[in-house]
């Protein structure tokens, strides 16, 4: 089983999170989708991780899956390591137990996440008392005050209902929730979503004060590529269900080896852009994906191999690991295979 980065150094902590081939697939009428496919990495103390991708890849599924929290129908398979257990091999009961009080999440959308009818203190006094119900009233406000002051939420909101709050001020609260029982791992899938540029950067350094103040590791589902580079210590690139590329986020950003993280970032807005970039297109049916690699039908840079062969992960130079063609090894391209490869016009509906 490939690893992903460095082996690590017997001065060095253990990971938090190691996970290793995870796959998540759901059921449908036309076949498995899958998912997650193949997935690997470690966290460690106090590390964030960027993941990032299109929509579709697969990224809030892998933060679902690991905290257990998929629909029916839904299966998982791989090894999540935490605190020396395998938690895809815990029982139910055993998994509740553990969410919340030591693996967190932060949802998208947190108006859609609270209930309308329950004040604020509600919230936060129910999240306490499920995973310590003998603790006094007086320690309780005690512990939701000191989430609410770091997020820089006044005690005078404590009685307020969740439609009081702006969009901004409802997120700082979600990341209260979920930190509220100082969980080690804390999943957090589009924390910034929809949120104007000032708001992000406050969710920015609540994040990087967490980090740094109590060792959180933090696995950040975002688009923003901005965000990642912000508030993430390593990055890893998703597609159709696969990690493509990851690594430290200056050597990835300055030196991407994958087609598709170059493309990712070459569609990035900023200050500089005159033209909107894009990439040809739509991410695979995960039904029944194409042969080899899966961005090859999109990839400007696709050889023949590509076509013929699913790429093998290995590491990258600087650090991490990737699964290109393009990256090695040679040696176990066949011949003829680096010629470039005729692509398919896209139709209108692929471009859909």
């Amino acid at each position: 089983m490939d690893l992903i980065d460095e082996p690590i150094a017997a001065d060095l902590p253990e990971p938090v999170i190691s996970a290793r081939d995870v796959r998540v697939w759901y059921g449908t009428t036309r076949g498995a989708i899958r998912a997650v496919d193949g997935v690997s990495f470690d966290l460690m103390p106090g590390e964030t991780l960027g993941v990032v991708g299109e929509s579709g890849c697969g990224k809030s599924t892998l933060g679902r899956g690991l905290m257990g929290l998929l629909p029916e129908g839904a299966k998982r398979d791989g090894e999540v390591m935490f605190q020396g257990k395998n938690i895809f091999e815990m029982s139910p009961k055993e998994s509740y137990k553990l969410r919340g009080a030591e693996l967190g999440m932060i949802f998208q959308e947190p108006l859609t996440r609270m209930n309308p009818l329950m004040r604020i203190s509600d919230h936060f006094e129910e999240t306490i008392r499920q995973h310590s119900p003998r603790i006094s009233k007086e320690e309780v406000r005690e512990q939701i005050f000191e989430a609410l002051r770091l997020m820089g939420i006044p005690p005078t909101r404590y009685k307020s209902y969740p439609h009081e709050f702006s969009g901004g001020m409802r997120q700082r609260l979600m990341i209260a929730l979920a930190l509220v029982l100082r969980p080690a791992f804390v999943v957090a899938d589009e924390a910034t979503t929809a949120l104007d540029v000032l708001v992000e950067a406050q969710i920015v350094r609540i994040l990087n004060d967490l980090r740094r103040n109590f060792s959180t590791s933090l696995l950040l589902i975002t688009h923003n590529v901005g965000i990642v580079a912000e508030a993430c210590d390593r990055v890893a690139v998703m597609y159709a269900g696969r990690i493509v590329e990851q690594g430290r986020v200056e050597d990835v950003f300055k030196n991407p080896q994958h087609p598709y993280t170059r493309e990712l970032l070459r569609s990035t807005i900023s200050l500089r852009t005159e033209g909107l970039n894009f990439i040809p297109g739509a991410p695979p049916d995960l039904v029944d994906p194409p042969d080899g690699c899966r961005f090859h039908p999109r990839c400007p840079e696709a050889m023949n191999v590509c076509a013929e062969r699913n790429p093998i992960n290995i590491d990258r130079k600087g650090g991490g690991r990737v699964e290109c063609w393009l990256a090695g090894p040679e040696d176990q391209i066949p011949a003829g295979g680096t010629q470039p490869l005729k692509q398919e016009e896209l139709t209108v509906a692929d471009e859909a």
